[in-house]
C-alpha cells in the first residue's frame, strides 16, 4: 500500500505540474492560500490539540489493556457487551483509518460476528481521540459532539443489520493480544493528558487556563519521570513518535490541498451539490465521502474548506462519518475480507446510515 501511494503521490505532482498553468493569478493565489491555511493550522491546533492527542494515543498503545476489549469481541459475549464496546473501542484502542483494516480482519477471522466486528470497522476511524478533539477544535463543539454519538449509534445498527441479514458467529477460535499490561497509573497517566487537552479547548480566562495547564503538564512530566519503569516510558514515547510520523505528513498535505481547494473549487458548484440540509446534498455528501481517501485527520481541514464555500451542516456531518470509515482502497480490502455480497451490503449501511444522521443534524437548530 505505501508503494501505491507513493505513485500516486508522484502521478499527482506530474499532473499538477504539467498541466496547471502556475501563471495564472487564481492558482498562484490558491498556492498562497494553502501556505496560509497551513501556517493557521500549526498556530492553532498543533501545539494544544494534535500534540497531547499524540501522547494520549501512544498511552493508550503502551500502557492501556487492550486484550481485554478485544475478548469481548468474540463469538461467547453476550450482544448487549459486545455490541457497545465494538462501537466505543475505536477511542480506547486508538485505531486510525490505517490500522482498523487488519485489526477487524484479526478479530473476524478469530471468531467475532459479522455484527460485533463491522460495529468495530465503522466507528473504530471516526471516534479515536484526535478524530473527535480536532473536529470539537476547529468545526465547533456541537458537531464534535455529534459526530461522536451519529457515530457510534450508526455503528451499532449497521452491525445489527448486517448479524440479521447474515445470521453468523465466527468459527474460529479468539486470540488476543498480548503484552500491553496495564493498571491504575496508566489510567491516570491517561487522564492526566486527557485533561490537558480538554482544559486547552476551552474558552476560559487565559491566567486561569495557563495555570491549570502548567499544573498537569508537571504533574505528567513528573508522571512520565518517576512513575514508570524506564522501559515502559520508552515505549510510550515510541508509540507516540509513532503516530505522529505516521498522520502529520498527510494531515499537513491535506491541510495545504484544502486550502487550494478553497480558491480553485468554485462555490457555486459546492452549494448546489452540499449545500441544503436535503435528502439529495447529504446522499452527495456520503457517497463522496464513501469514496474518497481521507488520511487520518485530514477529513477535518477538507471539511472545514468545503464549509466556507458553503456546505451545509448535514451533509458536513455525512462526510465526516462516511468519509472515514470507507475509501476506495478499503472497500477493495473489505471486498476480500468478506466477499462481494457481504461487503456491497456494508457499503451500502454506511452511505444510507450516514445520510439518516446527516438529515437528522441538519434539522436540528
Amino acid at each position: 500500500m505505501s508503494e501505491l501511494k507513493i505513485f500516486l503521490l508522484i502521478a499527482l505532482v506530474f499532473v499538477l505540474f504539467y498541466f496547471v498553468p502556475f501563471d495564472s493569478p487564481i492558482v498562484a493565489q490558491s498556492i498562497l492560500n494553502g501556505f496560509k491555511m497551513l501556517n493557521d493550522y500549526a498556530r492553532q491546533h498543533v501545539l494544544l490539540c494534535l500534540v497531547p492527542a499524540f501522547f494520549i494515543a501512544g498511552t493508550i498503545s503502551a500502557m492501556l489493556k487492550k486484550d481485554a476489549v478485544l475478548k469481548l469481541l468474540g463469538p461467547n459475549a453476550k450482544r448487549f457487551v459486545s455490541y457497545p464496546v465494538a462501537a466505543v473501542s475505536g477511542a480506547i484502542l486508538a485505531v486510525c483509518s490505517c490500522t482498523i483494516l487488519p485489526l477487524f480482519g484479526g478479530i473476524y477471522k478469530k471468531g467475532a460476528g459479522i455484527g460485533p466486528a463491522t460495529t468495530f470497522l465503522f466507528a473504530g476511524p471516526a471516534i479515536n481521540v484526535a478524530a473527535i478533539f480536532l473536529t470539537a477544535r476547529v468545526l465547533g463543539w456541537d458537531l464534535g459532539i455529534a459526530r461522536m454519538l451519529a457515530t457510534i449509534t450508526a455503528a451499532v445498527f449497521i452491525g445489527l443489520t448486517m448479524e440479521l441479514l447474515f445470521r453468523e458467529k465466527g468459527s474460529g477460535g479468539f486470540v488476543t493480544a498480548q503484552g500491553n499490561e496495564g493498571d491504575l497509573r496508566g489510567v491516570v497517566f491517561f487522564l492526566l493528558q486527557l485533561s490537558f487537552m480538554i482544559l486547552a479547548g476551552l474558552r476560559i480566562n487565559n491566567n486561569v487556563k495557563n495555570v491549570g495547564l502548567g499544573l498537569i503538564g508537571a504533574s505528567t512530566l513528573m508522571m512520565a519521570t518517576f512513575g514508570f519503569e524506564r522501559e515502559k516510558t520508552k515505549l510510550w514515547l515510541s508509540e507516540t513518535w509513532d503516530f505522529a510520523k505516521k498522520i502529520l505528513p498527510y494531515l499537513f498535505v491535506g491541510v495545504f490541498l484544502a486550502g487550494v481547494i478553497t480558491k480553485l473549487l468554485p462555490e457555486e458548484i459546492v452549494v448546489r451539490l452540499l449545500g441544503r440540509n436535503d435528502l439529495w446534498s447529504t446522499l452527495v455528501a456520503s457517497v463522496i465521502g464513501a469514496f474518497m481517501y481521507f488520511a487520518t485527520l485530514t477529513e477535518v481541514p477538507i471539511v472545514q474548506a468545503l464549509r466556507e464555500l458553503g456546505m451545509a451542516k448535514g451533509p458536513t456531518l455525512a462526510l465526516l462519518m462516511a468519509g472515514n470509515s470507507l475509501s476506495l482502497p478499503s472497500m477493495i480490502v473489505i471486498t476480500k475480507l468478506l466477499g462481494k455480497k457481504k461487503a456491497f451490503t456494508y457499503f451500502a449501511l454506511v452511505v444510507l446510515f450516514s445520510t439518516i444522521f446527516g438529515m437528522l443534524y441538519g434539522v436540528v437548530d
